[in-house]
């Protein structure tokens, strides 16, 4: 069987539309992540241990676990107990909290590299153990973890494509609409292809400036 490219154009503005709502997905879900893994590496080197060992339990959980495996428990678990989400942000809050676990793992390491020093001269200074955290030890911490966190949102980026079985719109379910129109896999998903390594080239790039402003501020 030849291959047909022109059949691909009509469908631009649905391989587009697919494509923003990845980015905007990755965005949403990739701050979810941050932000969580923040709190749960704090949490677990400077909380209760009471609290402490169930987070480090629920790390291993989503760290041991497939993320399709999670997204279903999230999506039919929930609604069986009554709690219903829509799929959007179902598809968010599971990659949201799958990348936290992973990023937590980076920030944890990060925070135990800061310097104790850094700790002793901000209480030195009248900072409580909170503001310590806030305004020294997390910034600190961030620009250590920032390069691996990048490379996590790019892995990120690429699950998206996950929540295509909850029919979320992204790039890879609008690539599949369109097959079943034209009845051309090979186009369309190569077509996708193309526009994740875009996407992932841009983000590199991004990664990279970012990465040498942080070596300028060291």
């Amino acid at each position: 069987m030849s291959f047909d490219f022109s059949v691909v154009p009509p469908y631009w503005e649905m391989l587009l539309i697919g494509l923003l709502w990845t980015v905007v997905i990755t965005a949403i879900a990739g701050t979810v992540s941050v932000i969580l893994g923040i709190g749960i590496a704090t949490t677990t080197l400077y909380g209760p241990r009471i609290v402490a060992a169930p987070v480090r339990a629920v790390i291993f959980l989503f760290m041991g676990t497939p993320l399709l495996l999670q997204l279903y428990l999230l999506y039919y678990g929930l609604s069986q107990l009554g709690v219903l989400l829509p799929a959007f942000w179902t598809g968010v809050l599971g990659l949201g909290l799958h990348y936290a676990a992973y990023n937590a793992d980076i920030f944890r390491a990060s925070l135990k590299a800061v310097d104790p020093g850094q700790a002793e001269a901000a209480r030195s200074l009248g900072f409580g153990h909170l503001a310590t955290l806030r305004h020294f030890i997390i910034p600190q911490s961030f620009l250590t973890a920032l390069p691996q966190v990048g490379n996590n949102s790019i892995i990120l980026l690429k699950d998206t494509a996950v929540l295509s079985v909850l029919g979320i719109t992204e790039l890879v379910l609008n690539a599949q609409r369109a097959i079943s129109e034209t009845y051309r896999p090979f186009e369309f998903y190569l077509t996708a292809a193309v526009l994740y390594y875009v996407v992932n080239l841009v983000m590199e790039y991004l990664l990279r400036i970012a990465a040498r402003k942080v070596e300028a501020i060291r």
